[in-house]
């Protein structure tokens, strides 16, 4: 049986950012995005890690570069290749932790979660609150947490963000909700094997 290819690059990073354009930012899921991918200032990485060994290698490498460059405000560690099991990914998660930890960036550096299959403890699959984290590929996202509690003193009623966004997603059907996420995901043709 003939392997299949995985998707170039570019093609990923292309996906993530129509994602990033039309979802968190066109449906207002993170009001502190929209700032910097005007600016250019968030970092796509996609890793070739076909193993959690290989993750960790390339988590390592982009927090020591996000705590070196500070032209990059935020990274998105995007891994199409490894914890497409939710379950698997939610485990890494501890890990990552760990990570965080051993090279003394707890405090410094925050990791949020999105994958596709993401669902919220004691939630059912198709629950309109688990889209708020659904996203094309697994990721990690890499936050500065001096900048991100700088962004939450200066934005109104942070902790109503969850709320507003389920209600956002709740008014959407179900059936529009799950295109809007197929369609981030299948915008582009698939890269030809040429």
């Amino acid at each position: 049986m003939p392997q299949t290819r995985p998707p170039s690059h570019e093609w990923v990073t292309k996906q993530v950012k129509h994602w990033l354009e039309t979802i968190v930012v066109g449906l207002n899921l993170c009001p502190f995005a929209k700032r910097e991918l005007v600016k250019d200032r968030i970092r796509f990485f996609v890793s070739a890690a076909t193993n959690e060994e290989m993750l960790v290698c390339d988590l390592e490498a982009e927090l020591e570069r996000l705590d070196r460059d500070p032209s990059i405000e935020t990274t998105l560690i995007i891994h199409p290749q490894v914890l497409e099991d939710f379950f698997d990914y939610q485990q890494f998660l501890i890990w990552a932790d760990q990570v965080l930890k051993r090279m003394g960036f707890r405090g410094v550096f925050q990791i949020a979660s999105f994958h596709p299959d993401y669902q919220f403890l004691n939630s059912v699959e198709h629950a309109p609150g688990n889209y708020t984290n659904r996203s094309p590929y697994p990721m990690l996202h890499l936050l500065r947490e001096d900048s991100l509690a700088n962004a939450i003193a200066n934005y109104p009623d942070t902790d109503k963000i969850p709320e507003r966004n389920i209600a956002r997603l709740e008014s959407l059907e179900p059936e529009e909700l799950r295109a809007l996420f197929f369609t981030a995901r299948q915008h582009s043709e698939a890269p030809s094997d040429n």
